[in-house]
C-alpha cells in the first residue's frame, strides 16, 4: 500500500468529472467517507483522512470538452510534463501540450497507443496525493482495460520504467505493473463479453467491507454492475456506477 508523497512514476491524483457535483459529493461522502475542501470557482479537493487524493469537478464546466463522459481520470507523477509529452508521441501515443495549473504544477493529457487516457503531473507547489491508500475511500489500485495488452505494456514500460509482470489466472493473464519493488497498477484485455468497452484506466477505492458497499450503493441511487467477488490472494471487490454515471471499483483487501 502506498503512503506519503507519491514518487515519480506512481499514480498521484484522480480527477472526477461528474454531472450534479453537489449530489455526487454527498454520494461519495456517504459511501466512501470522503470529505471536501472547496476551490472557489473551480471545484472541490477530495480528502481521505484529512489528506488530498484528488479533485471533483462539474462535467458541465466550460473547460470540459463537449461529449466528455462522466469518469475518473488518473494522473501519473513525472519529472517533466513537456518531456513526457514528446516521449508519449515518440512511443506511438498521442498527447496534448502541457500547461500550468496555477503555481501547483504542470500537467498534460495523454493517450496510450490503444486510446486509453491518462494525465501526467510535474509537481511544483502541489505534490499531489499523500493519503495512506489503505484508508477507507482512498484510491488504492489503478487498472487499464485495453485492446492490445502487449502494445500497451511496452508503451508504459518505456514511458514510466514500469516492470511488466504477467500473472496467469484461470482463464486469462493479468498484467501487473511494478515500479522498483512496488506494484503500481494492472492491466487486462477487453473481451467480447464485456460489450462495447473502450480502452481506459479505472480506479479502485479501499473499503472495509465490499459486500456492505454493494448493499449500500443501490440505496444511495447507484448501480452495482460487478457483484462482489473474490480475487485470490488480494481481497474482495465489486464494480459500481454512481447515480451520476461515474464507474469505479471498490476493494476490500485481505491483508
Amino acid at each position: 500500500m502506498a503512503t506519503g508523497i507519491r514518487k515519480i512514476g506512481e499514480f498521484c491524483w484522480i480527477n472526477m468529472l461528474t454531472p450534479q457535483p453537489d449530489a455526487a459529493r454527498e454520494f461519495y461522502a456517504r459511501l466512501l467517507g470522503w470529505t471536501y475542501v472547496e476551490m472557489p470557482g473551480v471545484g472541490h479537493r477530495v480528502q481521505v483522512g484529512g489528506r488530498d487524493v484528488g479533485g471533483l469537478f462539474d462535467l458541465a464546466s466550460p473547460q470540459t470538452p463537449p461529449g466528455t463522459p462522466p469518469h475518473i481520470g488518473v494522473m501519473v507523477k513525472v519529472g517533466s510534463a513537456d518531456a513526457t509529452v514528446e516521449r508519449v508521441k515518440a512511443l506511438g501515443g498521442t498527447a496534448q501540450p502541457a500547461f500550468d495549473i496555477f503555481d501547483q504544477g504542470r500537467m498534460a493529457v495523454c493517450f496510450d497507443p490503444n486510446g486509453a487516457a491518462f494525465d501526467v503531473w510535474e509537481p511544483k507547489q502541489g505534490e499531489g496525493m499523500d493519503a495512506d491508500s489503505s484508508l477507507r475511500g482512498a484510491p488504492s489500485w489503478f487498472e487499464s482495460m485495453t485492446t492490445d495488452v502487449d502494445r500497451a505494456a511496452k508503451f508504459y514500460s518505456a514511458l514510466f520504467g514500469w516492470i511488466i509482470e504477467p500473472m496467469p489466472m484461470d482463464d486469462f493473464t493479468y498484467t501487473l505493473f511494478k515500479l522498483g519493488d512496488a506494484y503500481v497498477g494492472g492491466m487486462m484485455a477487453i473481451t467480447p463479453d464485456m460489450g462495447e468497452l473502450s480502452p481506459h484506466w479505472g480506479t479502485y477505492f479501499t473499503v472495509d467491507d465490499a459486500d456492505a458497499v454493494a448493499r449500500d450503493a443501490p440505496a444511495l441511487g447507484a448501480t452495482v454492475y460487478i457483484p462482489p467477488m473474490d480475487v485470490p490472494g488480494v481481497g474482495r471487490f465489486c464494480g459500481i456506477v454512481s447515480p451520476q454515471g461515474v464507474p469505479f471499483m471498490v476493494m476490500q483487501y485481505s491483508e
